[in-house]
């Protein structure tokens, strides 16, 4: 079997959850099934970058994803598998598109002219897929409702996360004085944006014992400008730490040190921080809705994201109580161990087989 993927968003300018399903995704695929041949495809905006980065595998070639070169090698292809919810223009023998989440159009998180982008982006891919695959039930629901897709040809594959570092003692008192988190602190992971819901964040902390500090690890999104506003009038600025992107290393140290993580998300398509922070050792405050209570598993103290008042009593629940903290801990622990990306790939490939 031929597959052919496309993997320019393993190559995003801007990491994302998307970039990282990707590039490991087929490192995985490669790797389980090194009797199959995978084409990496690449649009041209990343194709001089991709020929700079080594492949996964000796199975794995690369070719340009442009309906001018498609031609050349279409008919090699058994399976096109388009990993970002959209397909290109070029037409192959059997498709398959993953969807990560529709949160575009589901609420006002973006621009009008991106979710008209987005949007029609999505119902071609659906239009044209022979099968579909989301990364949680919740996205599986909503391909479903918005954009007509039968349910029982779409398939579930959840994520995976590789296992963070572990560091000294001395190595994480050290990163603490440096970045000044002597003291205890709560811990967001995702961009600084409208949907991941931080304003409220930001008014539950300030009700908080004032010797916690809060840190904000990522990016700037949509809305940004009136998060930051919030953020810079708040009367706990001093306690809030906004540290913009993050690189692996920090955010592994970060989840190492902090007390727990706060994560009221309005929506998600899966929520990789939660199992992030399982995974070490944190006890997780996230939404009761979207996908957070799926992927959560039990092993998270949910809240209405909506309710400022049950995002404080989440974190000062999961801060107080030990009981109730240290079973979050070992749930969660457990839970995240459920998440890899040999497992992903196993059950990708039992999609494509049901193609052939």
């Amino acid at each position: 079997m031929t597959v052919a993927l496309d993997a320019t968003y393993s190559l995003s300018r801007s990491p994302s959850g998307v970039a990282v399903y990707c590039s490991n995704l087929i490192e995985a695929l490669a790797a389980i099934a090194p009797e199959e041949r995978y084409l990496l495809c690449y649009r041209a905006n990343r194709f001089l970058k991709a020929l700079r980065t080594p492949l996964p595998g000796p199975n794995c070639s690369r070719k340009l994803l442009e309906e001018a070169f498609c031609i050349f090698f279409r008919d090699q292809v058994s399976i096109f598998h388009g990993l970002n919810q959209r397909l290109p223009k070029c037409r192959f023998r059997r498709t398959v598109t993953t969807f990560h989440d529709l949160f575009v159009i589901n609420g006002d998180y973006s621009s009008l002219e991106f979710r008209r982008r987005f949007t029609l982006l999505a119902e071609d891919a659906a239009r044209r897929s022979d099968r579909i695959i989301t990364v949680s039930q919740y996205t599986a629901d909503q391909v479903a409702r918005h954009l007509g897709y039968p349910r029982e040809e779409i398939s579930v594959v959840h994520h995976g996360i590789h296992p963070l570092p572990r560091f000294s003692n001395q190595d994480l008192a050290e990163f603490r004085r440096r970045h000044d988190l002597e003291a205890p602190f709560l811990l967001h992971v995702g961009a600084i944006q409208k949907r991941k819901n931080i304003v409220r964040v930001v008014e539950a902390f300030e009700r908080l014992n004032s010797q916690f500090r809060l840190v904000l690890a990522g990016s700037s999104g949509y809305g940004a400008e009136e998060i930051m506003a919030r953020i810079d009038s708040s009367q706990a600025r001093e306690r809030i730490h906004v540290h913009g992107y993050v690189d692996d290393d920090l955010l592994a140290r970060l989840y190492r040190t902090a007390t727990a993580l706060v994560f009221p998300s309005l929506e998600e398509g899966f929520g990789f921080p939660v199992v992030e922070a399982m995974s070490a050792g944190l006890p997780v405050v996230t939404s009761n809705r979207s996908s957070l209570p799926e992927v959560a598993g039990g092993a998270a103290r949910l809240v209405d994201p909506e309710s400022t008042d049950e995002i404080e009593a989440g974190i000062e629940e999961v801060i107080v109580d030990q009981d109730l903290r240290q079973r979050l801990i070992s749930q969660g622990q457990t839970r995240a161990a459920e998440f890899n990306w040999i497992k992903a790939a196993h059950e990708t490939l039992q999609v494509y087989d049901q193609l052939q």
